[in-house]
């Protein structure tokens, strides 16, 4: 379950949705704006993301608003930032795992 928990994260284009959603809610119109893919592929990520509870969705008449409902996300995503820099250089020669297309 855990791999699968992280797995949902592994995603850059759910990793920087998750980001952009961190402080405030969007709607998916300026998540598509910030990540400047397509609707149905930005649906999907969040789709993705709210299914695996990372995302809550408001519905207000037309529009969906996504935001990070719990706060311990945030902290994963600024530790898990924080872990990267600091072994940055490991993780760049790393050949074990392919770079992010």
């Amino acid at each position: 379950m855990v791999a699968k928990f992280f797995r949902a994260l592994s995603d850059p284009v759910r990793l920087r949705l998750l980001e952009f959603l961190l402080h405030d809610e969007h709607t998916v119109t300026e998540c598509v704006t910030h990540v400047g893919l397509s609707q149905g592929r930005v649906s999907t990520h969040l789709g993705c993301l709210a299914d695996c509870g990372y995302v809550e969705v408001r519905r207000e008449g037309r529009f969906a608003y996504y935001r990070v409902g719990d706060p311990r996300v945030a902290e994963l995503v600024l530790l898990a930032r924080s872990l990267a820099a600091d072994n940055a250089t490991a993780l760049a020669a790393c050949m074990r795992i392919t770079p992010a297309p």
